[in-house]
């Protein structure tokens, strides 16, 4: 491919000043195939499961060294995949996938992934989590944001919030907050060149100084919204150093707070330093199977001053009731509904969970583990779990469940007669994904509830809801996400 030629001086130049790389085989590494690869769910997958999954997907076990949920593909895989509806795998690129296993997130705490979409290092971070702490995932984009909504929704994560702010705002709103913070920066993207050819253009028109402009401003708004003690990764998919190590001496100039966490050797994964600092990571195509990634770790000393939170530490719920019922009654609606489908001891965690965290947006139900006012004046695109809707009817109030709800639902937790499985190759369950009314057997009838809502399974993991009705379920796939 061609690549631009004062990148290729500007790299000719790195190598003259680093023997152990073989420039002639990292330029020729851009008429290479770029690397695929599917990141599991932890949400919904465990360890002993991924090879099964992986046979039932043609996909041969080819783990990626950097991330002990990643698997090497080939084309055998496509967003069609009644398991990719389920929200079982995410398709990323292998070297993405390095930051988000870098920064070590661990149930319980509060993480801000600043430049989220599309979501592969999102999700990952929310399924660390495993549903105890907060996910805060920031686009500044409102097309991207929406993006980023589908994934963190198809992986079944609910303890999020999904804002849309510049960094500049939420640093104002959120000083001292995150214990972790990820920064996959917007960068010239010059480890893309050989996957998208807009990368070269865009690299041709706006070249890395318009991006290290950005690269500080985030640095410093992260700098101010983590915890002492707490930890930044700083990434890119970029090979310059301005971008990557001159911007961590720079940064570790500005606040010599920090110190940078060193990590255990990882095959494919290069030790890179700085003027300042050793430690960081890098991928190079031409030694890895990834395309160009840099990643660094930092922690802050528990001792670094923060500015205190003033404004949005406040007691209480903000609730934005309905004329037409209260919050209490709104909330008995959904328990109602949830007693009718769920199995008794998930009922009585989750009706417990609804006492405290249960908060309404006009007749919109949500779920958040802290309270809403701390994101009071924030552009908000997804505020916690949404369950669904409350509805007036003629027959009083009722609960419409969202499809988020079905995807963040497991099998072990409902009545069996509300669960209803087709074989992940089945031809029924391909005709539901593209929003067709599904025929049921007899037998199959007889164990469902009827004129009742049927989560939707392939294999044991839920694609959405179906309303029973005699021989036939009614399809209830939102028209947005069918196939065509």
């Amino acid at each position: 491919m061609i690549i631009p030629d004062e990148f290729t001086v500007r790299m000719k130049e790195y190598f003259a000043t680093h023997p152990s790389f073989d420039p002639d085989a990292f330029f020729a590494s851009f008429d290479g195939t770029p690397w695929r690869g599917i990141r599991f769910n932890t949400l919904k997958v465990q360890p002993d499961e991924m090879h099964q999954v992986l046979d039932s997907l043609g996909i041969e076990k080819d783990p990626i060294p950097w991330c002990p949920d990643g698997y090497y593909i080939s084309g055998a895989i496509s967003g069609k995949d009644p398991y990719y509806h389920a929200g079982v795998y995410y398709m990323q690129e292998p070297s993405a996938m390095l930051p988000a296993q870098i920064l070590g997130t661990q149930p319980g705490e509060i993480v801000l992934d600043l430049c989220a979409a599309p979501g592969g290092k999102a999700t990952r971070i929310g399924s660390d989590l495993q549903g105890a702490g907060l996910l805060v995932a920031n686009e500044i984009s409102d097309e991207r944001a929406r993006a980023l909504l589908r994934n963190i929704e198809l992986f079944g994560i609910e303890n999020v919030v999904i804002t849309n702010e510049t960094p500049q705002r939420l640093e104002k709103k959120f000083p001292g907050f995150f214990d972790r913070i990820l920064i996959d920066a917007p960068c010239s993207g010059e480890g893309m060149f050989r996957r998208d050819k807009n990368a070269v253009k865009s690299w041709e028109r706006y070249g890395p100084a318009s991006c290290e402009i950005m690269q500080r401003e985030i640095l410093i708004s992260a700098h101010h919204m983590l915890k002492p003690g707490g930890h930044i990764v700083y990434s890119t998919c970029t090979f310059g150093t301005s971008e990557n190590e001159d911007m961590m001496d720079w940064f570790l100039l500005e606040f010599p707070e920090y110190e940078v966490i060193c990590h255990p050797d990882v095959p494919g994964v290069t030790v890179s330093s700085g003027k300042s600092f050793s430690g960081a990571m890098r991928i190079w195509p031409q030694i890895s199977r990834g395309d160009g990634h840099f990643c660094i770790h930092l922690q802050k000393s528990k001792e670094a001053h923060v500015d205190e939170m003033k404004s949005i530490v406040q007691q209480g719920k903000k609730t934005d009731a309905s004329k037409l019922f209260t919050v209490r009654s709104a909330r008995d609606a959904l328990l109602a509904f949830a007693k009718e489908i769920m199995q008794l001891a998930f009922y009585a965690e989750y009706a417990k969970k609804l006492e405290h965290q249960f908060y309404l947006q006009g007749d919109r139900a949500h779920i958040l583990p802290i309270s809403p006012v701390f994101f009071d004046a924030v552009k908000v695109v997804k505020m916690g779990a949404f369950p669904g809707e409350i509805k007036m009817t003629p027959k009083g109030r009722v609960f419409i469940p969202s499809h988020a709800m079905a995807l963040a639902l497991s099998r072990e937790n409902l009545l069996q007669t509300h669960v209803f499985s087709f074989a992940r190759n089945d031809e029924r369950l391909q005709r539901y994904l593209h929003g067709e009314t599904i025929m049921i057997s007899e037998e199959e009838r007889e164990l469902l509830e009827d004129h009742a809502y049927v989560l939707i399974l392939a294999g044991h993991f839920p694609v959405g809801w179906g309303k029973s009705n005699g021989n036939t379920m009614k399809n209830l796939y939102p028209k947005a996400w069918r196939l065509q």
